[in-house]
């Protein structure tokens, strides 16, 4: 019997043994703050004193105490949990009407669990993404459109999926592109899927308050090559069709050919991702402007896939496509942007312009990582107002957008100290410190029953003694599936899907199909 108790997994390895598979979301309704990990310490104690003697041995004890994690006195979970009002009556302020003043220090509970939401949207991009050069299907979706979120465990995510964007890999960006050994046989040689636009359902949108539109933008997992392919040369948004009444607007080339270069002789992206999300937009807030919902752009992304949200964000807003009148006397849609460690994208001309379009952006970093300073290491946005204003006009002088929500890795106790830099870049790590973060100061505390074992899912990043192996997270068998003649064989997919029919008539309706002649 003492053996048996002796080999008991770690508290939270116990506890995820019940729940769904650790890369599966337990989603709980949309406005409600997730209950804590940890219960309040009088609760602890209490439990504490009926474990078993093998249970509380000085073995386990280093991880008893990094769950605990000395919650403060004045700090129970449930006075954290207690009262408020719900997101459908604070969506605005939570969306970033207020430049999120007041909310980050302490924490905001509702906007905690909000960050969380719209990162594992992100994150949804990774899981779902082919990256096996042994599959015939490396660089596409593993799942359809229309069972996206439930082939990822994510049932209760209340937002169905309308489109998948792609982009072409015939730029200067190798190192983030992926693409299969098996030669022509593929699905593309020319394209990758980089994300998806989805929309809130009627249940979901009436508890956020308005219709959501999300547009998520995958990014890099772990590696950070991609970072020596940017030119790090600005280049003004009209140079690539993008409006502005600024010529001074520019940003990074790189994006700005991987966010509007096509290929006419693919199937997936003979339209650039630019025209693909742009007539999306247009087509979803004409929908439900008309029907009378309140509508809001949410724009997510990780890595380069923040990139993308910040500069798709800017073209939406330039555009006025967040307007069901396309411009005109109708009110617009809030647009904001919810980045996990994005490097900077434009000039601080970008950054004038984004602001005076009314858009929000909150960028979560790991004050760790190196990602988030680039490009731009020699001039940026903290260095004096007269060298800003003197370097200005300099290709390589850059900005970041919107507000910064800094957080350190190693105030989380979970996690080892590593060298690595790809941890630090990690989106499961982010979202791992965003549930301990309660403000400058204060002690990491989980907030929520979000699994830390979902760190290792594609790093090496927790502590040992947890016991959760790195890079755990795989497909069963790889893929492979035994046929009626007993090989083993790649599982078919029956359908990709690509572009809705009406997309070229969406794109003359916004002046751009002669692009596409």
């Amino acid at each position: 019997m003492a053996l048996a108790q002796s080999m008991l997994p770690p508290p939270f390895l116990a506890v995820a043994a019940i729940q769904p598979l650790p890369h599966q979301r337990q989603t709980l309704p949309i406005g409600a703050v997730r209950p804590g990990i940890l219960p309040p310490r009088a609760a602890k104690r209490s439990a504490k004193a009926r474990l078993p003697s093998a249970v509380t041995d000085e073995s386990l004890s280093s991880i008893i105490s990094d769950l605990e994690l000395e919650l403060d006195d004045g700090m129970a979970a449930a006075g954290e949990l207690s009262g408020g009002s719900t997101l459908a009556e604070r969506w605005r302020e939570i969306h970033g009407r207020d430049e999120w003043v007041g909310l980050l220090d302490p924490m905001d509970p509702l906007l905690r669990s909000e960050l969380i939401r719209y990162g594992e949207f992100a994150q949804a991009c990774y899981d779902a993404f082919d990256y096996d050069p042994f599959s015939r299907f490396c660089g596409s979706c593993k799942y359809s459109r229309r069972k996206f979120f439930s082939s990822l465990g994510m049932d209760g995510a209340g937002y169905e999926v309308t489109r998948y964007l792609y982009a072409t890999s015939n730029i200067n960006l190798p190192n983030f592109f992926r693409t299969s050994r098996v030669g022509a046989r593929t699905w593309s040689q020319e394209a990758n899927w980089i994300g998806y636009v989805a929309v809130s359902d009627d249940e979901t949108t009436a508890r956020l308050g308005r219709r959501d539109l999300v547009i998520a933008w995958r990014g890099t997992v772990t590696r950070l090559e991609w970072i020596a392919d940017l030119m790090d040369f600005l280049r003004p948004v009209t140079a690539v069709g993008i409006p502005s009444p600024d010529a001074a607007v520019k940003v990074e080339s790189g994006f700005a050919d991987l966010y509007t270069d096509k290929d006419p002789t693919c199937r997936f992206c003979k339209y650039s991702a630019r025209e693909q999300v742009l007539t999306e937009v247009r087509k979803l807030v004409e929908r439900y402007g008309a029907a009378g919902d309140e509508v809001s752009v949410s724009v997510t992304g990780h890595s380069l896939g923040s990139a993308l949200a910040i500069l798709s964000a800017y073209d939406i807003a330039e555009m006025g496509l967040n307007k069901a009148s396309g411009g005109g006397g109708g009110a617009a849609a809030p647009v904001a942007v919810f980045s996990y460690s994005g490097p900077r994208v434009g000039n601080g001309r970008f950054k004038k312009r984004f602001d005076e379009l009314g858009i929000k952006a909150i960028r979560v970093v790991n004050v760790h990582d190196t990602v988030p300073k680039v490009p731009g290491v020699l001039f940026n946005e903290r260095v004096p107002e007269l060298v800003r204003k003197a370097a200005e006009g300099l290709p390589w002088s850059y900005s970041h957008v919107g507000v910064e929500l800094a957080l350190d890795h190693k105030r989380s106790p979970f996690l080892k100290e590593t060298g690595d830099p790809s941890c630090f870049h990690n989106l499961e790590a982010h979202l791992h410190l965003l549930d301990g973060y309660h403000g400058k100061g204060r002690r990491f505390v989980l907030a929520s029953a979000r699994d830390p074992a979902l760190v290792n899912k594609s790093s090496d990043f927790l502590k040992d003694h947890h016991m959760v192996p790195p890079f755990w997270r795989q497909d069963e068998n790889k893929g492979m599936t035994r046929a009626h003649d007993g090989r083993w064989v790649q599982r078919n997919r029956q359908e990709i899907d690509d572009h809705p029919e009406d997309t070229h008539h969406l794109l003359r309706r916004l002046g751009l199909a002669a692009e596409n002649n």
